[in-house]
């Protein structure tokens, strides 16, 4: 599977900017991705060390508009832990909403 396949967006959250002060970065990664392609993917788009890389799988949930009943998507998400020093360039912003 080709990198760009694998990582499919980053995942913008209040969670995901905490995470971000602490090298851990959260993406929105294909749902057949294991861990070793996580890894590699992110190595070779963002040219960044990773540590470690945690998956999760985000469960469906019931929605309904008017009488008509049905459920969002199911998705993968993963955490990955960058190297002391390095940094994902989608993420930079986020330092200085954090200081406003």
């Amino acid at each position: 599977m080709d990198p760009s396949q694998v990582i499919i967006r980053p995942v913008v959250s209040e969670k995901s900017y905490v995470l971000a002060t602490a090298n851990k970065y959260v993406f929105r990664v294909h749902q057949d991705a294991h861990k070793t392609q996580i890894r590699q993917s992110i190595e070779a788009l963002f040219d960044v060390s990773v540590v470690s890389v945690h998956t999760l799988s985000v469960k469906s949930k019931p929605k309904r508009r008017g009488q008509i009943h049905g459920r969002t998507r199911s998705w993968k998400k993963a955490i990955v832990e960058v190297g002391p020093g390095d940094s994902i360039p989608i993420f930079q912003g986020l330092e200085s909403l954090d200081e406003g």
